[in-house]
């Protein structure tokens, strides 16, 4: 069980590795996408939301300081989740249901990173 957890771990930590880059090496299109739902100072939100990705991303990958990595992830991910997937507001029937989808996948991520607070620590394989 020790090794589908650490697999696991991987795949769930690389998710978020992924994504923090991708908020660096597409900066412009993100930041046009945060100042389309309005939020505030858009090109740092998106520098600080990578970087909470990035850095909880490689918590739960390496097992190193996990609850802090958990809490960055949840940070990053509870205001995201309403702000940027704000379904109940978009008219076109399209985007409603992409937005949906992402709205409920983050959902279910914050299910999944809640659980992991109560994974005994160290976790196996951890730094």
């Amino acid at each position: 069980m020790e090794t589908l957890f650490l697999i696991g771990r991987i795949i769930f930590g690389l998710y978020f590795v992924f994504n923090g880059f991708n908020h660096f090496s597409n900066l412009s299109m993100m930041t046009g996408y945060a100042q389309s739902k309005g939020v505030p100072a858009p090109k740092l939100a998106v520098i600080f939301t990578g970087l909470l990705l990035l850095l909880g991303g490689l918590s739960v990958l390496t097992g190193y300081q996990t609850d802090a990595g958990l809490i960055l992830l949840l940070i990053f991910f509870i205001p995201v989740t309403f702000m940027m997937h704000n379904f109940w507001k978009v008219e076109d029937q399209q985007m409603k249901m992409l937005e949906m989808v992402n709205f409920l996948k983050n959902l279910a991520l914050v299910g999944s990173i809640l659980m992991l607070f109560s994974i005994p620590k160290p976790w196996p394989f951890s730094l």
